[in-house]
């Protein structure tokens, strides 16, 4: 059985560790735990490994978050791998620092890159893993709030949360969507 893991995410040291690389973040640590690295391919920064039987492929797409779409429909298509074996980690606004959120599909809910998923690959039918980074900003900064650093009181709490989406990541890929979100989901 074979996955895709698309982590978003904006390439650039001025994103690095932003809030809306978190996807990009996820991915690195758990490239970091399988002792394997990213090469740069077509569209994206690709890593794959082995766990359980299963072949996981991981992808940090090159074509800017608004962009994402591309990269995922193109990596679909190489490796052969049908939507449902695809996850997109994001970024959600709408849910608090500490909170994480696993779906089998769902709308946009306004985050560029997961518009751009649905309307190149044709549709929201594919697990997001939503990761919480809060709203708390004023009116008008959004935009500075997603594309800021981590405050060091939110750093505190990533390094766990980061674990817990990798082992969120690891359940999808082998106990299926439905039984992680029922795990992991509160």
């Amino acid at each position: 059985m074979k996955y895709l893991i698309i982590g978003l995410g904006n390439i650039g040291q001025e994103y690095a560790e932003t809030r809306h690389n978190i996807g990009f973040m996820v991915l690195d640590e758990l490239a970091k735990e399988q002792n394997i690295t990213f090469d740069i391919s077509k569209q994206a920064f690709k890593a794959e490994f082995k766990f359980k039987g299963r072949h996981i492929h991981l992808i940090k797409p090159t074509t800017y978050m608004n962009l994402s779409g591309r990269a995922m429909n193109y990596w679909m298509q190489q490796l052969n791998i049908p939507k449902e074996n695809t996850m997109v980690i994001v970024d959600d606004l709408a849910l608090p620092l500490g909170k994480l959120r696993l779906r089998a599909k769902g709308s946009a809910a306004g985050h560029n890159g997961l518009k751009n998923i649905e309307q190149v690959t044709g549709g929201s039918n594919y697990a997001r893993l939503k990761f919480g980074i809060g709203d708390d900003f004023h009116k008008g900064q959004q935009i500075d709030f997603v594309l800021g650093k981590f405050t060091e009181d939110e750093k505190a709490q990533l390094h766990a949360l980061i674990d817990t989406s990798i082992e969120m990541v690891k359940g999808f890929c082998t106990i299926g969507v439905t039984r992680t979100m029922n795990q992991f989901n509160s």
